[in-house]
């Protein structure tokens, strides 16, 4: 069978073409017993432990299972289908249960033990004591010291916290694709800019219907809440968007939520934790929950009374302007953007036309060139899981092989929402090689029409320049080992090469580069560049409680005993006490579709994104106060950041790309919440 097998053939880029969904399951079943097989020559070894013989082969075993993983889960995000949805339910706990095998098997525990307890007296480099420390955590925080009845409650958990995340993602992504809002009427979409009539117009036809289809893909949503003039079809647009999971039918996630948190609580307990936060904020540059809830609720004293006076003044403009006594949630994005015309004369759609998406492409090509020298080249020979996906080959300035770099911008069915950054391959250096990363940016933005090409908000530019900085970080990975590779850093320094990216578009000297009028080939207008600065901090306060209150959320979670914790929506409308500015709609709950915390990474982490805040904002100062194309800082960046991946501790990188620890005052600064 591993003859006929795609994935289990020699290959470097992922062969998306010849991959069919029966290939899946017998893929991992190899890969699994090719894995153990692996940990198998390192635990029989008769030699005495060292680093290599027994740190460096366990890095090294199991690339086989990872790239398979990286593939499917990959398109279970990008492109998935009932089928790929079922094989993830079959292999998860297959994954779980061999992860457990790896971290509670004894012998191999004590090997790595043995080796780390000499590690003083072994000539180790920094990124080989980093391994080391990795590894030997990552056993006794997984259970290697617990008592055999114990680890086997420790395998029954994850397997079934496996289960109930990929529960979770697909409920949320069927809720997603089965609602739409059909409008036969033009005249109840006034307001509506005629591209997002356009697109609205042509998902009807693809659906065989007449007149408009919106959906609650961001495309689609975020446009009408900010045009539509209908405020009833706002309403039911909005409540639909956050109701999902929360509709006591089979897509309900309430109880994969009580389950998944209490869950958490219980694998934490067993491990000698006082809650999964505390468990997780061990790894994490801020170490505990009673840190982050400082942090968040210092941010919160600040940006409150900026939020409140805010919320004050956009619910007079929308009485002034039509007469509307209680601003509610789906008042919110279309008060906002007429409050920010009349005060900027600044409109998203007069932006748009400066934004092809072609254009914004080649222009964070061009930053990365300018700051990292970077080049990419378009190739059509390299497989790809769909035909809107574009391929391209990265080279550093000696044409020096760095990356294969995937994009796929546009949203489907298959797709779920939001933006992300994934790998295909990780960058290592094995048998003397140094093996380029595959790396890919996924993101939903607005589809070209058939009079237009995609024209990018503001906020989708920013995005994109958001993923790509995230993308920077895996191309430019130098380091040996694949698991300290790149964006595998500590969860609350990862955001920081996104964030930092994102300066760049507010910036006229990087706008002049790609923000061309589609027709006239017109540089942007100072004017409008002005504008987009000035405009940068509208409703900052109101932005940075709403980014708070998600913190909260994720720690009223996961830094408690969530035990007796009987209704989602309860404890939920508990943690936004404090940032609570509009009513609460009793149709809504956002823990069912809070994918972040429930099916991504950032349980007890959600904070980092704020937090990732203060480290770019510090960082872009130096950009700014040196030239934000200069050379010098740009290559310590890239050096003591970007390449070193997770080598060493974040905050000494950070001190030696700055000479300095951060400074919080550079983001209230930046968002103009300093007194």
């Amino acid at each position: 069978m591993s003859q006929e097998n795609p994935l289990l053939q020699p290959f470097d880029a992922a062969p998306f073409s010849k991959i069919k969904n029966e290939h899946f399951k017998p893929a991992f079943q190899e890969a699994i017993a090719k894995a153990k097989a692996e940990i198998t020559s390192i635990t029989s070894n008769d030699e005495v432990p060292t680093f290599e013989n027994t740190l460096e082969a366990l890095e090294f075993a199991g690339e086989t299972l990872s790239r398979v993983s990286s593939i499917f889960f990959n398109l279970n995000s990008a492109e998935t289908n009932e089928e790929i949805q079922k094989i993830a339910q079959e292999v998860s706990p297959w994954l779980s249960e061999f992860s457990n095998d790896l971290t509670l098997n004894e012998e191999l525990f004590k090997r790595v033990k043995s080796v780390y307890e000499q590690k003083e007296n072994l000539e180790l480099s920094v990124e080989q004591k980093t391994l080391l420390d990795k590894h030997y955590k990552s056993f006794t925080r997984n259970g290697a010291n617990l008592p055999e009845d114990k680890k086997e409650q420790l395998r029954e958990i994850d397997k079934e916290l496996s289960k109930l995340s990929l529960s979770f993602g697909e409920n949320v992504l069927a809720e997603t694709n089965r609602y739409e809002l059909h409008v036969e009427d033009e005249k109840d979409l006034k307001g509506l800019p005629e591209s997002e009539l356009e697109n609205a117009n042509l998902l009807a036809k693809a659906k065989g219907k007449n007149g408009y289809i919106f959906t609650l893909q961001y495309p689609s949503y975020i446009p009408f809440m900010k045009y539509a003039e209908n405020r009833e079809l706002r309403k039911k647009l909005s409540i639909a968007f956050g109701a999902k999971g929360f509709q006591n039918d089979e897509y309900d996630n309430q109880e994969n939520v009580l389950k998944i948190a209490k869950l958490r609580h219980q694998r934490a307990n067993l491990l000698g934790f006082q809650t999964h936060a505390h468990f997780v904020l061990e790894e994490r540059m801020a170490k505990s929950p009673e840190k982050v809830n400082d942090f968040l609720n210092e941010m919160l004293e600040k940006a409150k009374p900026a939020a409140e006076k805010e919320f004050k003044e956009l619910e007079q403009f929308a009485k002034e302007l039509d007469g509307i006594d209680h601003l509610e949630k789906w008042d919110s994005a279309y008060y906002a953007e007429k409050l920010k015309q009349q005060r900027f004369q600044l409109d998203d759609e007069k932006l748009k036309p400066y934004f092809k998406l072609d254009n914004v492409i080649q222009g964070v090509f061009t930053v990365a060139k300018k700051l990292y020298d970077l080049h990419f080249k378009e190739v059509f020979n390299i497989d790809k899981y769909h035909e809107e996906v574009k391929t391209y080959e990265v080279y550093d300035g000696d044409h020096n092989f760095m990356a294969l770099f995937y994009a796929d911008f546009h949203p489907r069915e298959g797709k779920r929402n939001g933006a992300w950054m994934t790998i295909y391959k990780d960058q290592k250096v094995k048998d003397g090689k140094n093996e380029r990363p595959h790396v890919s940016n996924v993101c939903n933005f607005t589809r070209p029409t058939s009079k237009k090409p995609s024209l990018l908000t503001f906020n989708e530019v920013t995005t994109l320049f958001h993923e790509f900085g995230h993308a920077l970080h895996g191309m430019l990975a130098n380091s040996t080992y694949p698991s300290l590779s790149g964006a595998s850093v500590y969860w609350d320094f990862v955001e920081l090469p996104s964030q930092v990216l994102e300066n760049w578009c507010y910036e006229p000297e990087a706008l002049e580069l790609f923000a061309r009028h589609y027709e006239t080939d017109e540089v942007i207008p100072m004017e409008l560049i002005e504008k987009i600065k000035k405009s940068a901090n509208f409703h900052e306060g109101m932005q940075t409680v709403r980014q708070l209150s998600f913190g909260m959320l994720d720690m009223a979670w996961h830094a408690v005993d969530p035990s007796s914790i009987k209704s989602v929506k309860e404890n939920e409308l508990k943690a936004f006490e404090t940032t609570k500015l509009y009513p609460d709609v009793a149709e809504n709950c956002m823990s069912t579709s809070f994918s972040h915390i429930f099916q991504g990474g950032y349980s007890a982490g959600y904070y980092s994104y704020k937090w990732a805040e203060v480290l770019d904002a510090d960082a872009f100062a130096y950009f700014q106060e040196e030239g934000i194309f200069n050379k010098t800082v740009a290559n310590k960046f890239k050096d003591h950041i970007l390449s070193k991946g997770g080598t060493e501790d974040p905050m000494v990188l950070y001190k030696r790309f700055r000479g300095k620890e951060p400074n919080p005052e550079a983001l209230l600064k930046r968002a103009g919440l300093l007194k």
